[in-house]
């Protein structure tokens, strides 16, 4: 087993690193600023969580929608290096708006640049892993990737507590320092990335013609489709933060629920890449979606702090089972050439899940209360677990 995991460990192509690390740097960038934007927008600005979930909402399913465009273009031009600049670029662009906000309108302006270039850099990103990966590890590349994204992602908010301990509560100024690692991503990956060379063999099309998508095989489908049902599920974390907040965890600390949620995340991510490349994906994404159910009936039990901390604990544990397992299944599932354009259908469809999700989850806060908001993500858990097996999906490398 040491033999097998140190020999994954050495075959990892080089441009699984570098995307690894640019997403690090850019989640440090990103999580700094959406640890404290939920606090920002209700505590400075007079939001209410309803919008919180509308904004949150709306930016990450713009996120995932603008994919279907990023991955069509990446296959119809066969380049997706630089189209992953552009997104990252965009990003980078955004954080500077965060510390100069006035107004939520300002914010929501900043939200959505930020979530255009994460769209515009998506689909081309993930399918650049696939690229350049043999199938044998590919699940284990995505977990690794996921990894360090996700490293990064609770870097971020340990850095925004340390400043705002630092700077007496000034998110405005955490905000500025954010550009910094967003800036940085950017350069890692022009400098660093190599493109795999392609050879053209026919004349490349659209790939959104009627014909092309119709050679997306059933199991892609199918896994577009639980995708979709089991984004119902799992809104906002944003509501982890509000959450932390409703129990009176002190400002500066709140930060530090995606801290432990990211944590948690990270250190299960690659291990789950491994073992779905062994076992296949079915087992380990049913196991996930058991655990949001229990990570969700924790959140909705109690607000205080080491409730919430071990609810997100279980949430990001939950996400590092299920989230690269994703991906890994539609890279299987998908032909190289639509590679770009399989991650773009199956993120709009997610990407429209993700806005419902996270609109409805305001909604029973504001009308509700909290425990109602984190109830109805698990009963549509367990939907989403009962719609799985019900379908008897099985899904594994190659099918």
């Amino acid at each position: 087993m040491q033999n097998e995991s140190a020999s994954r460990w050495k075959n990892m192509p080089a441009g699984v690193w570098v995307l690894g690390f640019v997403s690090l740097f850019m989640d440090v960038a990103s999580e700094m600023i959406h640890s404290l934007l939920p606090l920002f927008m209700v505590g400075a600005l007079g939001a209410s969580a309803i919008a919180v979930g509308w904004i949150d909402g709306l930016a990450k399913a713009t996120a995932l929608i603008i994919k279907v465009f990023s991955g069509v273009l990446s296959d119809w031009f066969g380049k997706r290096k630089w189209l992953a600049v552009v997104g990252y670029g965009l990003g980078a662009l955004s954080k500077p708006l965060f510390a100069l906000a006035p107004s939520i309108g300002m914010v929501l302006f900043a939200r959505m640049l930020d979530r255009v270039g994460k769209g515009i850099r998506g689909a081309p990103r993930d399918a650049l892993v696939a690229d350049v990966t043999p199938e044998e590890i590919r699940g284990a590349a995505y977990g690794l990737r996921q990894s360090l994204d996700t490293i990064g992602a609770f870097a971020g908010p340990l850095l925004a507590v340390v400043l705002m301990w630092l700077w007496a509560g000034d998110m405005r100024a955490v905000f500025w320092v954010a550009t910094i690692p967003a800036f940085i991503s950017v350069v890692l990956l022009i400098v660093c990335l190599k493109e795999p060379a392609k050879a053209v063999t026919k004349k490349r099309e659209n790939p959104l013609k009627k014909e092309k998508l119709k050679s997306l095989p059933k199991a892609y489908w199918w896994v577009v489709v639980f995708g979709a049902v089991f984004t119902l599920a799992r809104f906002s974390d944003a509501f982890l933060l509000l959450r932390a907040q409703e129990g009176g965890l002190t400002l500066a600390l709140i930060p530090l629920v995606l801290v432990v949620m990211n944590f948690a995340y990270s250190m299960t991510s690659y291990p789950a890449g491994v073992l779905s490349d062994k076992w296949g994906h079915s087992g380990l994404l049913a196991a996930g979606m058991i655990v949001l159910v229990v990570a969700d009936l924790v959140l909705a039990s109690s607000n205080y702090w080491l409730v919430v901390f071990a609810g997100s604990i279980l949430w990001g544990v939950h996400m590092g089972l299920t989230q690269g397992l994703l991906a890994a299944l539609v890279s299987h599932s998908a032909p190289s050439d639509l590679r770009g354009t399989a991650f773009g259908m199956f993120n709009l469809a997610s990407g429209i899940s993700m806005l419902v999700a996270s609109v409805l989850a305001g909604v029973l806060w504001e009308y509700i209360g909290a425990p109602a908001t984190f109830l109805s993500g698990a009963l549509l858990s367990v939907l989403a677990l009962a719609l799985f097996r019900t379908l008897h999906l099985e899904l594994k490398p190659g099918t």
